[in-house]
């Protein structure tokens, strides 16, 4: 089929060539449900515009111009983070047997910083154990919390591994923390990091919040609405009121989580006049949950799926992109792979952002 994409807004040639036969339906697609005129599109001066009357405090401001700042994608308003933190998570075995270079926590500082990215999100082990030679080089992102899987029987529960004052001291510009919105112990962890972010920002550091829903009710007849965009909006929505600086969600893949699921409150208006199935179109409902975008989305990279990992990433960062985010989180696809190759992935991943010709929707 003949591309219906204009000549005079063409990508570069690569990324035409890995999004394949989508090329067309994502470039070309123009969201009719919530008008890019209502989203706070990423500039260069988005620290300026979207929080220079709020009330986060100068060494806040610092910290997220210097996170903005650094990296391929310095000064575009965008951001590019490598986040390793599989090995408490998945255990370290299924995550870095098959590339064992990761064991090291110093390889994964290396790839970020020769990738270019903004920075660098992992564990307190690792990010103490190589502060005072990488702190001053890359913005750290310092992962409080974590579920760890060593317990028996498995349970999903996010606890605390360190303090705010700890991650302030080995040097880092910010922290991050995740909630499992819709789990038995979502209320406990809510408060636990609203606390941790009060405390990050009276220190100076920049909040990412990994909002992510979990419970095994959200699987319903073979379809699973942990992905469901009017449900994981909300998730972003209680995220930004708890002052997180950035929000972290897995890209929205389906929709009406509340209707299958018969629970919680929601408004026919969603589904009939502010979404529909295209892919941007129910990931810029996610970034108006997040103040209209004045709270940057940063999406996640998904898991590794082998050989199709590159056209992947860069599929969700033309989502991301497009529907108004301002970046990716993306670690598996990366570190499954040999170093070069997943520096080249992420790298993938940043010229989308850069190439001024893949605008808002």
């Amino acid at each position: 089929m003949r591309s219906t994409i204009k000549p005079s807004i063409m990508p570069n040639t690569n990324i035409l060539s890995l999004l394949g036969g989508q090329a067309d339906n994502l470039l070309s697609h123009t969201c009719q449900t919530i008008d890019r005129q209502r989203i706070r599109t990423p500039t260069p001066h988005y620290v300026d515009e979207c929080f220079g009357d709020s009330n986060r405090n100068p060494q806040v401001l610092c910290s997220l111009q210097r996170l903005f700042s650094h990296g391929r994608l310095g000064d575009t308003g965008y951001l590019s983070i490598f986040p390793v933190d599989q090995g408490i998570e998945h255990s370290a075995g299924a995550s870095f047997a098959k590339n064992p270079i990761y064991f090291d926590g110093e390889k994964i500082i290396e790839t970020a910083l020769e990738a270019g990215c903004n920075g660098v999100a992992t564990t307190f082990g690792v990010l103490a154990q190589h502060s005072r030679k990488y702190a001053h080089k890359i913005p750290f992102v310092v992962k409080i919390n974590h579920n760890q899987l060593l317990s028996y029987p498995s349970g999903y529960d996010q606890i605390m591994f360190g303090s705010v004052k700890e991650a302030w001291n080995l040097g880092a510009t910010a922290i991050g923390a995740t909630i499992y919105f819709g789990s038995e112990e979502s209320d406990r962890q809510i408060q636990e990091v609203s606390q941790a972010f009060e405390l990050a920002h009276e220190l100076g550091m920049v909040t990412i919040l990994w909002c992510y829903l979990r419970n095994s009710a959200f699987k319903k007849d073979i379809i699973d609405y942990h992905t469901a965009t009017d449900l994981s909006s909300q998730a972003c929505h209680i995220g930004v009121t708890l002052q997180a600086d950035i929000i972290k969600q897995k890209l929205p893949t389906t929709n009406e989580g509340y209707r299958a699921l018969n629970f919680g409150k929601t408004d026919d208006r969603v589904y009939n006049e502010l979404t529909t199935d295209h892919p941007i179109d129910l990931t810029r409902y996610m970034v108006l949950n997040c103040y209209a975008g004045k709270i940057g989305l940063i999406n996640s990279g998904g898991g590794s799926q082998g050989d199709s990992d590159l056209q992947e990433a860069v599929r969700t960062a033309v989502v991301n992109k497009r529907a108004g985010g301002i970046g990716l989180i993306l670690g598996r696809k990366a570190f499954s792979k040999p170093q070069k190759e997943g520096i080249a992935l992420l790298q993938a991943v940043q010229d989308v952002y850069l190439d001024n010709s893949i605008g808002l929707a």
